[in-house]
């Protein structure tokens, strides 16, 4: 079987030639070897250039390219060419079309004009793949199907009535009869019971909130409905380009809310994606490690490809400012330590025209000789003395369950407070190990949990029966288990579950929540640990957990905050507020303490430490997201200096460091 480039950190980018005349190709190419470029994405939105008309393909200019790029020794990451529908296939289809919440069509005019359950569309697109594969499935420079193109990144939900049809045969499925479909809604609130499947819609706009469970489930439709189009080229890709590993660019950046990729994963050979600094976040930079171990989750651990970020400026913020000299390779190197063995960008060459001109490039509009395409050849370098560290593991005794399933749930209609935001706490307890130079999973709640000290559950606010169970089973055998606020609270169709909160949880950490008490914004409550806590609160009472903390202030004074109580031979610990960054770094502190987890190394500063490992070698990754010099403690060889070390690295800031450690290191 072919496979992706596994002797290098595979280096490089989406490439667009249709934008360019063709005496800029051979410069393409030059400066792509100039450098250290091994791989380019080619064909992702070239449908109108590869048919030009219905059924009729012109290869000739693709030919070439594919045969120049063959000859430099560049792989090629092929896409589908799905991802834009051609202005010939919507104008003589316009019923393909997406229609937003409000019944408005998505014209022609972007991308990603297509409806989710559109018949047609899918058998255009598989069409196009099925002359794909079989051009170039024996090309030379062919080492990756790559399949349409960050799905559902603009064509989700659609609302119109092809989806009604599909929605409907899609809950025949799931529930069989409407019995069971009206019981797992709750549609004896407000009269909302079906009588009759032809009644039921898309929860479209309604005088007041929707029915929370038609809503969630309707996420679960639209992630399915994408899935089957992306299935359908994948086994036109299958069977007319057997042996070709074949992936798609998820995007599993926090703000991405639309896919599930724990569903989507086993769909793909190697599992990649896109992620891009948004700079409004509060912390960007605990944002980007944080996604970067959701894609190692989503990857089950195995090393997975960053298939496009940006090495300047993106162009769809409302101010997208510059990078500074050095967060190119600090950005890239950060989701490397996470397990990516593969570093991508968008794009090769900066566009001169269309809606993404202002988008930064590996080859910017000022051309090569500036600071920017330095740094990408540093960058190129760098990687390639890297790649002695490919299909090595990040390995970690400490994990944070995470499912977009419950993310979908927790950010319904009519909630308790709208401040609660379903990644944030998960980013803040990843930043507090981060602090503490401990790594951490992120992993799925149906993922295997033996292996882990510490088990993390972070706002988990839908949580099936047996995901539960596995989770006490964890504490019982000897694992710390931290349960934050909001976790536990209804079941697989969103219903409540009675009885006091946290619901499923309420056993297992020996607490009863009688009522939820939300914050306002930029309201806060005291604890009697000189910590404050945000965002939420609840009348909580111990029933057999050893309560640590307690309110100070505010109507829940002298009421339990924090919780702790022994099962089995481990322990479970309850989180009633969202905790500030001292209460997380004391709380999670006392937990790895317990559970004896040691941190990866030592460093001053704001730096984070990830160790890769591979048989018996292994890579400390040292990243400096401060803003002063930093100093970790390590000794072996610096692959990003090409230095010895000696027991002391110095880091400035943004300052980046990759130590093949000369010594054997003990596993966490």
């Amino acid at each position: 079987m072919r496979t992706w480039p596994n002797d290098v950190v595979a280096f490089g980018g989406d490439y667009n030639p249709e934008q360019w005349p063709r005496s800029v190709w051979a410069e393409d190419i030059a400066l792509m070897q100039r450098a250290g470029v091994t791989f380019v994405t080619l064909g992702v939105f070239s449908w109108s250039w590869i048919e030009t008309k219905d059924g009729v393909y012109e290869f000739e200019w693709l030919d070439t390219i594919m045969d120049q790029l063959a000859a430099a020794g560049i792989a090629v990451d092929l896409a589908t060419a799905t991802a834009a529908p051609p202005v010939w296939l919507t104008a003589e289809h316009p019923e393909m079309l997406p229609v937003d919440h409000d019944g408005h069509v998505l014209w022609q005019g972007s991308r990603q004009a297509w409806c989710p359950s559109s018949i047609l569309f899918r058998d255009k697109a598989v069409a196009l793949a099925t002359q794909m594969a079989k051009r170039y499935h024996d090309h030379p420079a062919l080492a990756l199907w790559h399949v349409s193109n960050e799905y559902g990144c603009h064509n989700v939900p659609c609302y119109c009535d092809r989806c009604a049809v599909a929605f409907r045969n899609w809950l025949q499925a799931r529930y069989h009869d409407l019995e069971a479909l009206n019981q797992a809604w709750g549609t004896a609130f407000w009269s909302q019971r079906y009588s009759d499947w032809e009644h039921v819609l898309p929860p479209r706009r309604t005088p007041t909130f929707s029915n929370p469970t038609h809503v969630l489930d309707y996420r679960r439709f639209q992630s399915d409905q994408l899935l089957a189009q992306h299935d359908a080229e994948l086994q036109a890709l299958r069977e007319h380009s057997p042996g070709v590993p074949v992936t798609t660019n998820f995007m599993t950046m926090t703000g991405f809310r639309h896919l599930d990729y724990h569903q989507w994963a086993s769909h793909v050979d190697v599992v990649s994606t896109d992620h891009y600094v948004v700079d409004a976040l509060s912390d960007p930079l605990a944002e980007q490690s944080f996604s970067a171990a959701v894609t190692r989750g989503v990857a089950g651990g195995e090393p997975w490809l960053l298939m496009e970020h940006s090495t300047s400026a993106v162009n769809w913020q409302p101010v997208n400012p510059a990078k500074v000299p050095g967060q190119l390779l600090h950005d890239s190197l950060t989701h490397v330590a996470h397990g990516a063995d593969t570093v991508g960008y968008f794009q090769w060459r900066q566009s001169r025209a269309g809606s993404e001109k202002y988008h930064s490039a590996l080859v910017p509009h000022a051309g090569p000789e500036t600071k920017r395409f330095a740094e990408v050849s540093q960058l190129g370098e760098i990687l390639s003395r890297a790649s002695e560290l490919v299909g090595s593991r990040v390995e970690s005794r400490v994990a944070l369950l995470w499912d977009y399933q419950a993310q979908w749930a927790a950010s319904g209609p009519a909630m308790p407070s709208e401040a609660v935001d379903y990644p944030a706490t998960s980013i803040a307890v990843h930043r507090a190990l981060r602090r503490r130079h401990v790594s951490a999973d992120v992993v799925h709640p149906s993922a295997d949990l033996s292996g882990y000290d510490v088990i993390v559950v972070p706002t988990l606010y839908l949580v099936t029966d047996e995901h539960a169970a596995a989770v006490a089973a964890a504490a019982e055998r000897g694992a710390q288990v931290v349960v934050t606020y909001f976790s536990g609270i209804v079941d697989e169709d969103d219903h409540v579950r009675l009885g006091g909160y946290p619901g499923a949880f309420r056993d297992l950490v020996g607490v009863r929540a009688q009522e939820f008490y939300p914050l306002r914004v930029d309201e806060t409550v005291a604890l009697d640990d000189g910590t404050v806590g945000t965002i939420w609160s609840e009348d909580l009472t111990a029933t057999d957990a050893e309560v640590l903390t307690s309110y100070a202030d505010g109507p829940l004074a002298g009421g339990a905050a924090l919780t702790r109580v022994s099962r089995g031979d481990g322990a479970a610990w309850y989180v009633s507020t969202e905790l500030s960054d001292e209460g997380w770094d004391r709380l999670l502190g006392s937990v790895i303490d317990a559970a004896g987890v040691q941190p990866v190394g030592s460093a001053t500063g704001d730096v984070e430490l990830v160790r890769r490992r591979q048989a018996d070698s292994s890579w400390l990754f040292a990243l400096n997201h401060g803003t002063e010099a930093a100093t970790v403690a390590t000794a072996g060889h610096d692959l990003v200096s090409d230095e010895p070390v000696d027991g002391s690295l110095r880091l400035e800031p943004q300052g980046v460091a990759i130590v093949r450690e000369s010594a054997t290191v003990e596993k966490e």
